[in-house]
């Protein structure tokens, strides 16, 4: 019999016949369980309250249920309540024990309710699966009322026995919050984020704490915001001065300093001394929230936002200088300044600088750092190198994270295909190898983790001096998507057509149903029934743009979840949901705050559109999940064989 020393290793999970047999009865059962949802989402660049908002009620989902449930026993107020209550368990009680007189009778008719819904999202699953998701407090009473209909002969005083006592035992209040948390955990059975977790908004960090709480099975592609953290929590100084900077230019400090301690005194006390006499104008802060800063932390952050970005245009001439191979020559602009007059020559043509005070820049050597910068870079790198919670988050990015994912007939990447002006792969030079396509992107990933696991072996001669700098903002970058990076034109040259950032051919393609099948085959999938989904560019939808590409095969779900792309795209983010039904896409209005929703119960609306309807509900076995089990299932029928044939013994004790 063929793979015998595989199955004499399955054999020491599953030891005799009747252990196999009913592995088998089990695996086949499960087979049979409708697909389970997923939620994709992108580009949340640290919009924590919006992103949790919307796992909180499953992007409308859970509003949805609520209606069709109770469609005719609750008002429009108390299904109102219900959801917030359901969305943010804990601060919504302290409002309700304020307001309702009789407790006793809200709570029973409370806990039959998030039963009753709790009853619903978990039909898709298994006991055996919803039973590791069930909190420790309650397990055994949560799953004997999921299973305990109250209706039910001979279990109706069985079943409001336990609500009853619950209540009586003052135990509502912990029970509520964690068949909640449950309800939510449920609603959601794989979540995708297709990149950047990471800048621009407050808390960046605590989207990725709630994601590793929440413990639903979660995967990210990669963009290239999470690819300048990975590269500064490794130890990049070009990473590390372009995350420091991003964080300055929109005034968010917070998870830098708050989320993972990283002390930016030695900077301040830096940009202070030799910036004193500069108003720094073109560095005031993109973003601000209102309220929060006075104008003396303005001049400062404006301050400490020139300083170092200085310092990063020095790392990277110095990078660019080391790595031909990069092809960046073009972004050497510092030794391109005649400090005589305050002008620079780009491409043959004089422009005027709009500031002209650079006094850490030495006029013969431009790239040089000063002794002082060297030693605030030098803290800053151990500042990132020694984050505890940093190391924790980015691990948590490699172990779930890739540059792209093939997963149920969907190909996922956050920005695009590197592609020629014909729509055809272009080929990038990669140490010795010329690599496109999935080849291309597939080297990309190794050569990300050996950055940051085994940095050592990577050869600099080969690969440049920064390779994870070299995917924030090269041109060949699949995470980038533009020709070139023009950080230094947008803060020194007021003539916009500096500005311009070519994006990469894969834009123009995106329509091409041609261009997208080529790019789904190549990476293995069937294009009769498969989709690429991704974000990084945002979708105009206030002036029309769909985010349904070239017939449907493609699915831009960007829809502005970062505040400060809401006023061109007129949404506050997509998520794109793929049930056992078909696929929908919810966009979603502005969330103002937590206390509003908790306070006013006021739901974030969300307008959901069919894209896709299944001809046939879909079930495991059509997913990929569903072929791992299945060759599961063979295997063990193999074994099942091998143990009636006396070849491999049972191990019965």
């Amino acid at each position: 019999m063929e793979d015998m020393h595989y199955l004499k290793l399955l054999g020491e999970e599953y030891p005799s016949i009747p252990s196999v047999s009913s592995e088998i009865i089990n695996l086949n059962a499960i087979l049979n369980l409708p697909k389970g949802t997923e939620h994709f989402l992108t580009d949340i660049h640290g919009e924590y309250e919006a992103f949790s908002y919307v796992l909180r009620n499953a992007s409308g989902v859970l509003k949805f249920k609520i209606d069709d449930l109770f469609d005719n026993e609750l008002t429009s107020d108390e299904k109102k309540k219900l959801a917030t209550l359901l969305y943010y368990p804990e601060e919504k009680l302290d409002l309700i024990k304020k307001e309702i007189k009789d407790m006793n009778c809200w709570y029973k008719d409370t806990l039959i309710h998030l039963i009753k819904i709790c009853r619903v999202v978990s039909s898709k699953y298994t006991r055996s699966r919803v039973r590791k998701m069930l909190p420790k407090d309650f397990a055994y009473i949560i799953e004997e009322l999921l299973h305990e209909e109250e209706g039910m002969l001979n279990k109706h005083d069985y079943f409001h026995n336990i609500i009853h006592t619950i209540i009586d035992i003052d135990r509502a209040d912990e029970f509520i919050i964690a068949i909640a948390n449950l309800i939510q955990r449920l609603a959601i059975d794989r979540l995708h984020i297709i990149g950047d977790v990471y800048d621009r908004g407050p808390s960046s960090h605590k989207i990725l704490d709630d994601l590793i709480l929440r413990r639903t099975f979660t995967d990210v592609q990669w963009g290239n915001h999470d690819i300048l953290w990975m590269g500064a929590a490794g130890g990049s100084l070009a990473c590390i001065t372009n995350v420091i900077r991003i964080a300055l230019r929109y005034a968010n400090l917070a998870t830098l300093e708050e989320g993972y301690g990283i002390n930016l005194l030695p900077l301040a006390t830096f940009a202070l001394d030799k910036y004193k006499d500069d108003d720094c104008k073109q560095f005031i802060p993109k973003k601000l929230i209102e309220n929060y800063y006075q104008e003396k932390d303005l001049e400062l952050i404006s301050k400490m936002h020139k300083a170092i970005t200085i310092i990063q245009f020095k790392i990277e001439g110095q990078i660019i200088k080391e790595s031909p191979n990069y092809n960046m020559e073009d972004r050497l602009l510092l030794d391109k300044i005649n400090y005589d007059d305050y002008t620079i020559n780009i491409n043959g043509k004089t422009y005027n600088l709009n500031n002209q005070f650079f006094p850490t820049i030495d006029i013969n050597n431009p790239y040089k750092l000063t002794e002082e910068e060297t030693r605030v870079l030098n803290r800053m790198k151990e500042c990132f190198l020694e984050s505890d919670k940093l190391e924790q988050h980015i691990k948590f990015l490699y172990s779930n994270g890739s540059m792209y994912l093939n997963y149920n007939s969907n190909l996922l990447y956050h920005s695009c295909i590197p592609l020629n002006e014909k729509g055809e792969f272009r080929k990038v030079n990669l140490g010795k190898e010329s690599l496109h396509g999935k080849e291309l992107f597939d080297k990309f990933d190794f050569l990300a983790r050996m950055y940051y696991f085994n940095n050592d072996e990577i050869d600099e001669k080969l690969y440049g001096k920064d390779l994870m700098w070299y995917l924030w903002c090269n041109g060949n970058s699949p995470v980038f998507g533009k020709n070139k990076m023009t950080t230094f034109e947008r803060y020194f040259i007021d003539d916009k057509s500096t500005h311009l950032e070519k994006k990469d051919p894969y834009y123009k393609f995106r329509e091409d149903e041609d261009v997208i099948n080529n790019i789904l085959i190549e990476f293995g999938l069937d294009p009769a029934n498969s989709h690429i989904i991704n974000g990084h560019v945002p979708v105009k939808a206030s002036r029309g743009e769909s985010p349904i590409k070239a017939n449907g095969k493609l699915l831009v779900i960007d829809g502005g979840f970062s505040k400060s792309y809401q006023p061109k795209t007129g949404l506050a983010g997509y998520t794109l949901i793929y049930n056992s039904y078909g696929i929908r896409l919810a966009s979603h209005e502005p969330f103002e705050s937590k206390m509003k929703a908790i306070k006013e119960e006021k739901d974030i609306l969300s307008t959901l559109e069919l894209l896709e309807e299944m001809d046939n509900r879909k079930h495991i076995y059509d997913t990929d999940k569903g072929k791992e089990l299945k060759d599961r299932v063979e295997y063990l029928k193999k074994l099942l064989s091998a143990y009636r044939l006396g070849l491999i013994n049972e191990n019965i004790k």
